[in-house]
């Protein structure tokens, strides 16, 4: 371990799934090392790809796991989606293959939203918890037959559960693929918009930011892209041999999260 720069680390970006938790089980280390980070002067945030809750049902999600939160501890790749619209497309109407509370994001964030294709501007696909046909008939006609922007809040292939995985926003989209040949400009992780947006947030530098998660073709491409220190744990979906193939290296890898105390 580069001992050097894990000693300027004052920001720590936790994936949550998989990292953090697993489904509705929290891991034992958890509570006493987000206790110890700002015990010690740190600070960290929350980030996730999944687009499915809003981040009220992640901070309900947290007080069922017994521990507090606030939603200025989230940042997610809804969020993140949103502030991109804005600068790219601000003003489009969108038709939202994704839950209602992704909607619900969006709405409050200004724009107009339609199910209706024929007044669609603008396609954004998130992980879709509600799916269902009608929408990836919808989205299939649109992509056939329109030149609209396109926006993925995640390239997730699964989402981890306790019992396995189930599809996530980039298997969604890899059917859309082979409908009509088009791919969505990602969002979220591997994309470093988040890890930067969250940097700004807290004003601090990528030296001083840390990625932690349990993907290395999501979490540790981000922390790489940005410039961070990323921290692998092997608690969730990467397993030994998909480290050894995988041709982006993390600058840390840990068994869990609770590792992180003996830096602290």
């Amino acid at each position: 371990m580069d001992e050097t720069r894990l000693n300027n680390i004052k920001l720590f970006l936790f994936d949550m799934d998989g990292t953090l938790y697993l489904g509705e089980r929290l891991y034992p280390f958890t509570a006493n090392l987000l206790r110890r980070i700002r015990q010690s002067g740190r600070e960290y945030l929350f980030i996730t790809n999944n687009s499915s809750k809003s981040v009220r049902a992640y901070v309900e999600k947290w007080a069922r796991l017994g521990i507090a939160a606030v939603t200025q501890d989230f940042l997610t790749s809804s969020q993140a989606t949103a502030v991109y619209l804005k600068q790219h497309f601000p003003g489009k109407r969108l038709y939202v293959c994704g839950t209602a509370s992704l909607k619900e994001e969006l709405a409050a964030e200004g724009f107009a939203l339609t199910d209706d294709p024929e007044q669609t501007e603008c396609i954004v696909m998130g992980f879709d918890t509600e799916l269902t046909f009608r929408k990836l008939e919808d989205v299939s006609r649109l992509l056939c037959t329109k030149d609209l922007p396109y926006i993925a809040t995640n390239p997730d292939y699964v989402c981890p559960t306790e019992f396995g995985s189930v599809p996530d926003c980039g298997s969604v989209c890899d059917m859309l693929f082979n409908v009509s040949g088009k791919r969505p400009f990602v969002i979220g992780k591997p994309s470093p918009l988040m890890i930067r947006l969250a940097m700004q947030k807290c004003g601090v530098t990528p030296e001083q930011t840390a990625v932690v998660g349990d993907r290395i073709y999501t979490d540790i491409k981000s922390g790489l892209a940005a410039g961070a220190l990323s921290v692998l744990v092997m608690s969730g979906e990467t397993t030994p041999d998909i480290l050894a193939a995988s041709p982006d290296q993390p600058d840390v890898v840990l068994k869990d999260a609770g590792e992180i105390m003996e830096w602290l």
